[in-house]
């Protein structure tokens, strides 16, 4: 942290751009931030790969793969199958903007986008067949064209991986910012950008547009500026990006000057308003006589992506305690043997809409843990409605185990099924804990779920606020992809016990 106690104040420069519009062209090939070249120059092998080992997969497995090519030269299939098919996927991966930076990295949509390529490329395959009356393997097309996206998903997760990695480890893959706008506007938007390192987006510098006097001798996280023309700070300060924040992307004209200004200096020029925690498929532009409104619809808290994630919990959760059931013998006996007692441990919770309910649990505590919780009061390391110690002397070793596994939590399955929780969902509070007001009673508005952002996120290591933060933003914008993604990550968070003691 550092103290602001002057400023830089230089008469700005004026602008080196008049307005003119350069070519897209010419502006992509000086952009300042070039991570992104050899990042989708990877993709591009990684997804020609792909979808040629799915055809050579195909081929090997199926005899009857070159159906609708034997009165042909043997080149012109092996042409189609490893040069054509895998070329058309790269060009409808292309159409579908998976190549673009701005969907690399980060959330779903990319992974939509393939999915979507995938469609398209069946949809084209299908008409050129018929088009051509070429009578296809079906079994052979179906497991090339549905192999070739599971493989491409697959390598972009690891594509992915890596990317964080860069930018977790050694900052690199990024986008150095310097944010525009007043200090609580730019401080806000710099605590927002800099909770995951994952998203690749560093402040390097603020300027102030406004409340110079009241900013002095504040504690600020990277430098500060103002009265400078800010093309040329950010080229000082080694910036690629600039971020106006808040109200001062409200100032009439300056917003549409500083996009002239920046036109061909290859610096990225980005918006971040008075809006927070609300997701991409929530917001909508909609241009009325050159005005840009920012619609922001309500929540989906209902319809039928609602009864498909209900039935996916009921189906996901019948299936799970029928093939879980040794693990649950075999855990079972090694509570008792640990402590002789109940198998189980059921509290009484919050759940959807303020209804009360009892959630099952393992037990994982000695069968006198309530009595001794008060003598452990002043020891909690944790703020907010939670009761959280590393070493709790009242969990027993077996129920040590189980909690840093998440094996306790099996259990649960069985509130999935009679629809008390989801598989994906806010976590379950004790029901003594307070009457959920304020904020913290949008968590009822969905059903608690097993797993969850804020357990992806960090788990007991994250604050209450933070861990409230969360699960708003969860209920807010959720959607069956999102859950997807929390399940998917669930996997890896486990395996590595982040956060669970």
């Amino acid at each position: 942290m550092r103290h602001v106690d002057s400023f830089e104040i230089q008469p700005p420069t004026p602008p080196s751009h008049n307005g003119v519009p350069r070519s897209a062209w010419a502006r992509a090939r000086r952009r300042v931030s070039r991570w992104h070249r050899p990042y989708i120059a990877l993709l591009l092998l990684l997804d020609f790969g792909a979808a040629a080992l799915a055809s050579f997969l195909a081929v090997q497995i199926f005899e009857q793969a070159d159906s609708g090519f034997r009165d042909a030269p043997a080149a012109w299939f092996y042409t189609v199958a490893f040069l054509l098919l895998p070329l058309g996927w790269v060009l409808i991966l292309w159409g579908n903007r998976t190549y673009d930076r701005r969907y690399l990295g980060l959330g779903p949509d990319e992974y939509k986008r393939v999915i979507r390529s995938g469609v398209a490329v069946a949809a084209t395959v299908s008409f050129l067949a018929f088009a051509t009356k070429t009578t296809l393997s079906r079994w052979t097309v179906g497991f090339a064209l549905l192999g070739a996206m599971l493989l491409i998903l697959f390598g972009r997760m690891i594509a992915r991986a890596c990317l964080h990695a860069l930018r977790r480890r050694i900052g690199q893959a990024g986008h150095r910012m310097v944010l525009v706008g007043t200090l609580p506007e730019c401080l806000e938007v710099f605590t927002t950008v800099t909770r995951n390192p994952n998203v690749g987006l560093v402040p390097v510098a603020i300027h102030l547009t406004d409340g110079y006097a009241a900013a002095r001798g504040m504690e600020t996280p990277v430098p500060v500026y103002a009265g400078r023309d800010v093309l040329a700070l950010v080229r000082e300060v080694g910036g690629d990006t600039i971020a106006v924040c808040g109200s001062a992307s409200a100032e009439p004209g300056e917003l549409r000057r500083l996009a002239w200004q920046l036109e061909g200096s290859g610096v990225d020029l980005v918006v971040a308003p008075q809006l927070t925690d609300i997701a991409g498929p929530r917001v909508h532009i909609r241009p009325i006589e050159g005005l840009p409104l920012l619609h922001v619809e309500e929540p989906t808290l209902s319809g039928p992506a609602l009864l498909a994630k209900n039935l996916m919990d009921r189906v996901a959760a019948g299936l799970g305690l029928l093939l879980l059931t040794p693990l649950f013998a075999a855990i079972a006996l090694a509570i008792r043997i640990s402590d002789p007692g109940p198998v189980f441990f059921r509290q009484p919770r919050v759940g959807h809409e303020g209804r009360t309910f009892r959630v099952w649990k393992f037990r994982t505590m000695y069968v006198d843990a309530e009595e001794r919780l008060a003598g452990l009061v002043d020891q909690n390391e944790t703020d907010g409605m939670l009761f959280k110690m590393k070493q709790d002397p009242r969990v027993f070793p077996v129920g040590r185990f189980l909690r840093a596994s998440s094996l306790d939590e099996l259990p649960q399955l069985i509130n999935v099924l009679w629809g008390e929780m989801s598989l994906v969902g806010p976590r379950p509070l004790p029901a003594d804990d307070g009457d959920f007001l304020g904020d913290v009673r949008r968590r009822l508005l969905v059903r608690p779920g097993m797993t969850g952002l804020w357990q992806v996120s960090g788990r007991s290591d994250l604050s209450w606020d933070e861990a409230v933060r969360l699960d708003l933003y969860y209920v807010d914008n959720w959607s069956l992809a999102y859950d997807l993604s929390i399940l998917w990550r669930t996997v890896g968070v486990v395996l590595a016990r982040k956060g669970a003691y």
